[in-house]
């Protein structure tokens, strides 16, 4: 599903420049929960934005699902980003007076599905991820752990093939965040794809594997995580 070939990026200002990826490689398969860990500046946030289709490397390539990411348009790209990807912010990124029907049916307005589709695509969304009973509710109206559950199932919208999760779990309390990552290994059983960014051991132990990242480099890659 996804295949990275020594990925490097380099950020200049001025006649400083900065390495945030040094030479990385790795191959993600269908249906695998993966995280990546590291500290603050380990690169791993650039990793996921090229991940993304959201930057692009200085050198090295990107396939993902059998396209060389590095050659496609922006027209192109977008539709990777609308289609065949789900994201999950921990900021949430979701609109605080706008119902949770809705904000999971956005994405779907800007992928061309009609309405009556997209709120029944939406209420089995909500559904699944165990919020039935707050559909009409407003962002501002539930809890952290609510939220990000309304923010997974709107990355769910387009039937993505890879769910992009950015520290889902930094901005709600532990109990939530068992909930929440009991959520993506159930959807990772259901043959989802998922790639989670996160320096909390405990959180990325629910994944089947982790990439440790370390200066801009894999420091080492662990086997499976806990059940």
């Amino acid at each position: 599903m996804i295949d990275v070939s020594h990925l490097t990026k380099i950020y200049k200002t001025g006649t400083v420049q900065t390495v945030a990826l040094d030479d990385v490689s790795f191959s993600i398969n269908k249906g695998e929960f993966v995280a990546i860990m590291g500290p603050s500046g380990s690169g791993k946030s650039t990793l996921m934005h090229i991940i993304g289709a959201l930057d692009t490397p200085t050198s090295g390539k990107y396939i993902l699902d059998g396209e060389d990411v590095g050659k496609l348009s922006k027209d192109k790209l977008a539709e990777i980003r609308n289609k065949k990807i789900g994201f999950v912010f921990q900021s949430f990124n979701l609109l605080p007076r706008t119902t949770a029907l809705n904000n999971v049916s956005l994405p779907m307005i800007y992928g061309g599905i009609p309405k009556k589709e997209r709120l029944e695509r939406a209420r089995v969304l909500l559904k699944q991820v165990g919020l039935e009973d707050r559909m009409t509710h407003t962002a501002s109206q539930l809890s952290g752990g609510q939220i990000q559950r309304v923010a997974i199932a709107r990355a769910l919208s387009m039937n993505p093939s890879i769910i992009l999760a950015d520290e889902p779990t930094g901005n709600i309390s532990s109990v939530q965040s068992d909930e929440i990552m009991r959520l993506f290994q159930n959807l990772q059983k259901q043959g989802h794809t998922i790639v989670m960014i996160t320096h909390e051991a405990s959180v990325a132990a629910f994944s089947q594997r982790i990439i440790y990242l370390k200066d801009g480099k894999i420091e080492k890659v662990s086997g499976k995580g806990r059940k």
